[in-house]
């Protein structure tokens, strides 16, 4: 009977773990535009093509938005302080996933496609957002921030923009379409991922091919 607990346990585990998606490394040597070039032709795109993006492209995607740089304590995007609470979410046609920059994975948070919540309140839908494979949700978590208040929060906003504008540079660089929004369900997703009021949904990029 304890043999049959244990491989019950184990089984269960491997079932829990398998549902995260464990990256390959970002690809450093991936063809894409100078800075410069990607700052004079940036654009926002509200029509996408709904194939999905490879494991590499979300790989690279989520590596340039919030990734670990030059070392084991720096991000790709600046963050107040360095506490690094901007926590990035994947929302796809298969689940809503968390992305474990330490680890290059995705981690199950909810199954099922719950891109409309990042499209907006269901009497304010912008219905584009349902075509892009991936939508970018950024968080500010205050209780990573360490403080809260007024002054706390416009620090979130300005760290969460910052990751925002790597989507939107790293898209452009490399041919992928993104738009940067504000409007989402935030309080459906924080009941969906049970958030308490120091985990605020602020910003989102859809990301995905533009549909021509």
């Amino acid at each position: 009977m304890r043999k049959l607990i244990l491989a019950t346990m184990l089984i269960a585990a491997s079932c829990t773990s398998a549902q995260d998606i464990i990256l390959p490394s970002p690809d450093f040597n991936e063809s894409s535009t100078t800075v410069i070039e990607a700052l004079h032709t940036r654009h926002s795109v509200r029509s996408f093509d709904s194939t999905p993006l490879s494991m590499q492209q979300l790989s690279n995607l989520c590596w340039a938005a919030f990734g670990m740089s030059r070392d084991s304590n720096h991000r790709t995007a600046p963050t107040a302080m360095n506490r690094q609470e901007i926590r990035l979410l994947a929302f796809t046609a298969t689940g809503v996933y968390e992305y474990i920059a330490k680890d290059n994975l995705l981690k199950k948070l909810s199954d099922g496609d719950k891109r409309s919540l990042v499209a907006g309140p269901e009497n304010r839908q912008q219905t584009f957002v349902l075509e892009a494979p991936v939508s970018l949700v950024m968080v500010i978590d205050l209780n990573i921030l360490g403080m809260t208040g007024d002054k706390a929060l416009m620090m979130g906003c300005v760290d969460a923009g910052n990751v925002s504008e790597n989507i939107n540079l790293y898209c452009q660089s490399v041919g992928l379409a993104t738009v940067p929004r504000g409007t989402m369900d935030v309080e459906g997703i924080r009941k969906l991922l049970g958030f308490n009021e120091n985990q605020i949904p602020v910003m989102n990029n859809p990301v995905g091919k533009e549909k021509k």
